[in-house]
Parts: C-alpha cells; structure tokens; sequence
C-alpha cells in the first residue's frame, strides 16, 4: 500500500471576494494560511505521512499552501514537482468577476451550469471535461509511478483539478461529480494498491 493525499489550497484571496480565480495568480489570505497549517495538523494526527515526494500547480496559492503544510510535517525539504497540468481549471472570460455580479449578468442558472457542470464551458474558458483531459494524463504519467513504487505522495491543487482526479481515483460518474466540491485545505487520504491498481479513502 502506498499513501496517497489530496489537498484543494487554502482560501485565496480571490476566494474571499467571491470571485472566480481560475488560472490567475492570487495569494492566501491569513485564513488560508492557518487552513493550510491545519491540514498539517491533521496529517500528522491521523495518519503521520513520511512523503517521498509532492506535485503542485505552478499556481501561487497552491505552492504557498504546499510549503506551509510540508513544514508543518516537518518535511520542509521534500522534493516538488510544479506542473500546470494541475492548474485550476480557465475561467475565460469570467476571471476575476465576482460571482454574484455574474449571475446578474448571466443568470444564475447559467453560471450554476458554468461552475458545475462537467461539459459546460465559460465564455473562453475550460469546463471541467477540458481540464480532465490535462489532468488525467499528467497523473498517469508523472505521480501514479510513484505510488506504483511505494512512495507516499502529496499533492495541492484546486477545486475542479482535484475533482477531475476523483473521478479517476472514485470512479466518479460525470454527472455525480456535478454534485461534490472539496473544502479548501482538508486532506483527502488514500491507500493505492499496486497490485489491484486501486484506492482505498481513509477515514480522516
């Protein structure tokens, strides 16, 4: 069995301002800085992790999130992988909006199927198929090696980058990932089976 976490980054300032972020740069906020160092505090307290290795976006706020857990762990020193494979999925035209601005402009409906759907693509954006279809391919390539070797591994992304790899890791139907959306700075924790190509979610 080899470990294998997700962490969706901690609350970003955008976040706050209820905007939507996407592909843009945009720091933590002092409350997802403490998110980040809870989630440390959680690892080490349910199951203490001796990582091998970690991945990131090339995402500030998911690097930012990245480091402050590994020294929480105390493995401040891990190697990182940085890949825009994992970066949030592109909003388009909708980046840096505030999200109740959109709905006025759009309808709620609309931009609920936007934010939701699996298919649905913002104005010039990504919709949540696209970015399945850099993410599923980078996790097969450069991370799913290290668990088929025994290397506890961590990774921090975002919402909807991270929700195209449930699908892969749950066997998550397009239309029931419609209905999941991971909280920020909250461990996901697996056991990947090497032999059935499996993974197994921890209790947290």
């Amino acid at each position: 069995m080899s470990l294998f976490v997700i962490v969706r980054h901690g609350q970003s300032q955008w976040n706050s301002e209820n905007r939507f972020t996407g592909s843009t740069n945009t720091p933590l906020t002092d409350l997802g800085r403490h998110e980040a160092r809870e989630a440390g505090v959680l690892l080490k307290a349910n199951h203490p992790p001796n990582f091998s290795i970690g991945f990131t976006s090339v995402l500030q706020r998911a690097i930012e999130t990245m480091a402050i857990i590994l020294d929480e762990i105390g493995q401040a020193d891990l190697p990182v992988e940085q890949n825009a494979a994992l970066n949030e999925r592109m909003y388009g035209d909708l980046q840096g909006m505030n999200k109740h601005e959109a709905e006025d402009r759009f309808g709620a409906d609309q931009v609920f199927r936007w934010r939701r759907s699996y298919t649905d693509q913002p104005p010039n954006g990504e919709s949540l198929a696209d970015t399945r279809a850099r993410v599923i391919p980078y996790f097969k390539t450069a991370i799913l090696p290290h668990l088929q070797a025994g290397e506890a591994t961590l990774v921090v992304a975002h919402g909807n980058s991270l929700r195209a790899l449930l699908m892969e890791l749950e066997h998550i139907s397009p239309e029931d990932i419609e209905k999941i959306e991971l909280a920020t700075g909250i461990p996901r924790q697996y056991d990947y089976d090497s032999t059935t190509g499996t993974f197994r979610l921890l209790p947290t």
